[in-house]
């Protein structure tokens, strides 16, 4: 992969138009790696590099949860098969893992898994360890005792059929006693160190392919169309799991391995029943110091819930199950020279540090270029003014350490004083935008300093109107990023409006597209038509279009879907005004008494504060605020952001003006509800639920076809009432929506 590019950001410092194209990026590099490693065997990027990029895409869509883009990573397991294989539909789908990269990963896994289980940090609760392989992934399917299919796992719903390579793999028995009627084992094959070597130098001899590594070879060798090729190669399997089983194996993870080993298949060696997270992670550090030793490729550790009946409660995700995590071995780190330090402005106008470094390879990348993330990481302090590299600032000039591990951006992680020249001089991060010369402010809580210039900031405005004009929004074919930029420097687009402009302004007279550099009669009439077909917008698009910090892809949505046109949503956005401002300003005021209040007074204090501000906000400014930040996916953040938009003078005329070129906003049409009783409906659960937790109450009724909301309002359907329901209850009383109890939402779902 090409260095990581100038300008690039860590996860906490990015825009949200800089993480939608963060996330197009990587979802476009990680499809073709996808392609290349589950399809065709020949990938493209080392195993590190491709954790680092799905880990830091999954870090941006974990951030900014509205832009997840359908059919991405998150979305996606494996690959499409390949041409030539027949096709095998799995019974059911072959998961990928999430990925923990160190021990507060791992905790966190584990405090997830007793959080949604309900379970107390002293309730017994035991994970089984074992060696990730790194082979590929094998559904071996058998019905009344005879191997009926093998398929590899494909895109995790439908895999190629390789059942005849299968059949000569030795590990791999075609007939069980006393198996299940219908069991699928499932597991990785792979080769050994020691017949890979053999096969390479076979291959060598006679002018065959030589392989890059044993995964590789592996794979090559079983998605062969012809099975003697296969039949010739040394393959091995190892099984860790099962797909459809018409009876259960055992009770726990480790009982149901032991059962498959009885058998006839061989299991995972150096598996290891774990009691708590100490002696998972002791057998964590036991694997990698024996990974060389072992004789065949592995690339971490996978935990998986031990007891059966916690992992069906447990569930899946839409690409990972809940109840297993695969703990990877650590990425490279490498010294450099820190050249310089450049400040580049985004969309919102944050002023984000890059690091310009010699080029230095880090596992198997060569690196140039680094985030620094914001001016108090360089300073040595974290976000609390906590010291960090024991107080080292990071200065031009330095001797300094980059890694990539868990993210494709690589950061500075220390900084040697030994080697720091003389004259070296601490950075001083600037107080005015380089762009523009306005003056970047740090507003109170934010961790970034931003340009205050706004559309007058060339960096912004040009980025905002990439962002009008990109894919999600209203996508105008021919009119891109050099197109955009062309226009801004000429002076012929200066907002959203001016596009819709272009015509009559470059169609006729003096100046011409068509005579322009780079364009021609046919190119300036396809440009200038592409803009009129966009004159007809859907609500969703524009909501996206406008750039709106923090109203990303899936905030539109959640927001069109609620109001359903253009004229309500503007209305209710106006009447809130006065809540917005109010919101603001109470957090403001919060974040005073919380610097200045005792501790034991701080909650009273910060109360009282907000209380003071939102004394004088009338009821109609009080209920439309409501109804925003009630929207399930809303919240304060994005509906202040939506209300500030709305109220600054300059933007809302700039709204107002694209608005006025449109021929038709569409409105957002209603999904029709499914079978489910609750399906379409919204739903609030309060009190504390004695029968489920919060957790798979809200994944229950979403995969119902649901709506989960935080608030009670008039449009909420059903309240879940449980023991201790306070202020929802009471509310729901009020506006006469039903509520019932955790027994009656149970019967009604048929979970009773």
């Amino acid at each position: 992969m090409a260095n990581a590019g100038a300008g690039e950001v860590s996860v906490e410092e990015l825009t949200e138009d800089a993480a939608k194209k963060m996330l197009s990026k990587l979802d476009e590099q990680l499809a073709e790696a996808d392609i290349a490693y589950f399809r065709d065997d020949n990938p493209k990027m080392d195993d590190a590099e491709y954790d680092d990029q799905k880990r830091r895409y999954f870090e941006i869509e974990a951030k900014f949860p509205h832009l997840k883009r359908v059919g991405g990573p998150s979305g996606r397991v494996g690959g499409p098969v390949a041409e030539g294989f027949a096709k095998v539909a799995h019974a059911r789908r072959m998961l990928s893992l999430a990925n923990a990269f160190d021990e507060k990963d791992v905790a966190n896994f584990e405090t997830s898994v007793r959080k949604f289980l309900g379970l107390g940090p002293d309730a017994d609760l035991a994970f089984t360890a074992e060696p990730k392989i790194d082979g590929l992934s094998l559904s071996l399917r058998y019905e009344d005792g005879r191997l009926v299919t093998a398929a590899t796992r494909g895109d995790g719903a439908v895999g190629e059929d390789v059942t005849r390579n299968a059949r000569t793999i030795g590990d791999i028995p075609n007939e069980l006693e006393a198996a299940p009627g219908i069991l699928e084992v499932r597991g990785e094959a792979y080769m050994s160190h020691k017949d890979f070597e053999k096969l390479n130098a076979s291959q060598t001899k006679s002018g065959g392919k030589v392989f890059a590594n044993p995964r590789n070879a592996a794979a090559g060798s079983l998605r062969q169309l012809d099975s003697e090729i296969t039949k010739q190669r040394p393959l091995c399997f190892f099984a860790y799991a099962w797909g459809e089983v018409s009876e259960p194996l055992a009770d726990t993870q480790e009982g149901a391995l032991k059962r498959l080993a009885e058998l006839g298949f061989k299991i995972t060696p150096k598996m290891r029943r774990c009691a708590n997270m100490k002696e998972m992670l002791e057998h964590y550090r036991e694997v990698e110091a024996e990974r060389a030793t072992l004789g065949f490729d592995i690339d971490g550790v996978v935990y998986k819930v031990n007891d059966l009946s916690f992992q069906s409660r447990l569930g899946l995700r839409s690409t990972t199950p809940r109840w297993a995590v695969s703990h990877k071995f650590p990425a490279e780190r490498a010294w450099t020279w820190l050249e310089a330090v450049e400040i580049q402005v985004g969309r919102t106008g944050a002023l984000s540090p890059v690091a310009r470094l010699s080029p230095v390879t880090v596992g198997g990348v060569v690196v140039s270029n680094a985030t620094l993330h914001n001016e108090d990481y360089i300073a040595g302090r974290d976000a609390d003014g906590e010291e960090i590299r024991g107080g080292k600032d990071i200065r031009p000039g330095d001797w300094v350490q980059v890694y990539r591990a868990g993210d494709v951006i690589p950061k500075i992680a220390d900084t040697d004083v030994s080697k720091r020249p003389k004259d070296a001089k601490p950075y001083d991060f600037p107080e005015t935008c380089p762009e523009c010369g306005s003056e970047a402010v740090r507003e109170p809580g934010d961790s970034v300093r931003r340009c205050t210039g706004g559309v007058a900031c060339p960096a912004q405005a040009v980025e905002r109107l990439k962002h009008f004009v990109s894919r999600a929004a209203f996508d105008i074919e021919g009119l891109g990023a050099k197109q955009i930029e062309q226009f801004y420097r000429d002076g012929w687009i200066r907002t959203p409006a001016d596009i819709f402009r272009l015509k009559e302004k470059l169609g006729s007279g003096l100046n011409l597209l068509k005579n322009m550099e780079g364009w021609g009669e046919k190119s300036a009439e396809n440009l200038f038509a592409a803009i009129d077909e966009r004159r007809r917008i859907p609500l969703r698009r524009l909501l996206f279009s406008l750039g709106i910090r923090h109203v990303g892809e899936g905030a539109a949505a959640d927001l069109a879907r609620h109001f359903g046109n253009w004229d309500a949503l503007a209305r209710a956005v106006d009447s809130s005004k006065p809540a917005g401002e109010a919101e603001r300003k109470a957090e403001e005021a919060a974040m005073e008494e919380r610097a200045a209040a005792k501790k034991e007074d701080r909650r009273a204090k910060v109360g009282e504060a907000r209380g003071r501000v939102w004394a004088g906000v009338p009821d109609k400014a009080r209920e439309a605020w409501d109804e925003i930040v009630g929207i399930e996916g809303i919240g304060t953040t994005v509906a202040t952001a939506l209300v500030t938009a709305f109220s600054q003078e300059q933007e809302r005329a700039s709204i107002d003006e694209l608005v006025e070129m449109l021929d038709e906003i569409e409105d957002e049409e209603v999904p029709a509800a499914g079978d489910s009783p609750v399906a379409g409906k919204t739903v609030v659960f309060t009190g504390t639920l004695e029968k489920m937790t919060r957790a798979e109450a809200k994944a229950l009724a979403e995969s119902l076809g649901a709506k989960v909301s935080g608030s009670v309002s008039a449009k909420t359907d059903l309240v879940v009432a449980g023991p201790g329901a306070g202020s929802k209850a009471a509310k729901a009383a009020e506006l006469g929506v039903e509520a019932i109890d955790e027994d009656e939402w149970l019967r009604r779902v048929g979970r009773t």
